[in-house]
């Protein structure tokens, strides 16, 4: 007899399930890969080369980034340009969305796979908390600076780097900041990733009729230097205690390639995907109203 989890446990199973893969090309297709220097954003940088792509990265560190292009592009011969912007600083996703529309005609991917865990509460120059503007103000404000384009080039999709974190919630519209709680860095991260969920939700509504999807995906259990930017014992536990228990990141490459490239996946919208497999997100998670609140309170943070 075939155990069943409950909603809450399913993702335990769906994480060590067989994993879709796709081998359609990606020759001509225009992605851009924010995060693209390291962890799951590299993985999906080097697939995307492999099927062809013409890539885009978008990251902060320059000299990294230069490395990593000319790695791929003598590997792979593929077109690989830089943009350059710190997801901290909004003005510099701005000005990087801004470059993007002037230079790229088209647009046919855009990965958000930028992201960060603090154990500490910091806050950005722009008074932010830190974690959620850059796992969800900068992504969310960089798709919608790009949706145009999105549009004007559909068939075209949107994939959003999510992760199994969100079900440490933490979110609080009325402290969004958190000026008024004690702040852990796990439900930092959970209520950033809850506000990008949530909003996942809206924007595929909104983007309904359009021939450009949104989706999300826990990119697996696998070994990055998320975190890196916390303490010494912080680092030293990642890299040799969990890194034990977690996987290669290649098969975060291979979700997202299937995310962004299978024809299966045409017309999929509004979905969380642990790795490849259509997955049921926590409930604070699928709260439209909630929703509907966070979608109104990042566009009145980000300008839009």
């Amino acid at each position: 007899m075939k155990l069943k989890l409950p909603d809450e446990l399913i993702f335990i199973r769906n994480g060590k399930a067989a994993q879709k893969k796709s081998t359609a090309t990606m020759e001509g297709k225009v992605c851009v890969i924010t995060g693209a220097t390291s962890g799951v954003g590299l993985e999906a940088l080097k697939r995307l080369a492999r099927g062809g792509a013409h890539l885009i990265m978008v990251c902060r560190n320059q000299e990294k980034a230069e490395r990593i292009s000319r790695q791929i592009k003598d590997r792979w011969k593929v077109p690989v340009d830089i943009v350059i912007a710190d997801f901290s600083r909004l003005d510099e996703v701005r000005n990087a969305a801004a470059l993007i529309i002037k230079n790229y005609p088209k647009i046919d991917v855009l990965i958000n796979s930028a992201g960060m865990h603090s154990t500490k509460l910091i806050h950005t120059s722009e008074g932010f908390e830190m974690v959620f503007c850059v796992n969800h103000l900068a992504p969310f404000l960089f798709t919608l600076l790009l949706i145009d384009r999105l549009k004007e080039s559909a068939p075209a999709r949107i994939i959003q780097v999510n992760s199994e974190g969100h079900r440490f919630n933490g979110l609080n519209p009325e402290d969004i900041n958190w000026e008024k709680r004690h702040y852990t860095g796990l439900r930092g991260y959970g209520a950033s990733k809850t506000a990008q969920l949530l909003t996942v939700w809206e924007l595929a509504d909104l983007l309904e009729g359009s021939d450009v999807t949104v989706n999300a995906l826990h990119p697996g259990d696998v070994k990055t230097n998320i975190g890196n930017n916390n303490g010494w014992l912080y680092r030293w536990f990642l890299h040799h205690v969990t890194w034990h228990f977690l996987k290669d990141p290649v098969i975060s490459g291979e979700a997202i390639y299937y995310l962004a490239s299978d024809p299966e996946m045409s017309g999929v919208s509004g979905r969380f995907f642990n790795l490849t497999i259509d997955e049921k997100p926590a409930a604070h998670a699928l709260d439209r109203s909630m929703g509907k609140r966070i979608w109104e309170l990042s566009m009145k943070m980000t300008g839009v």
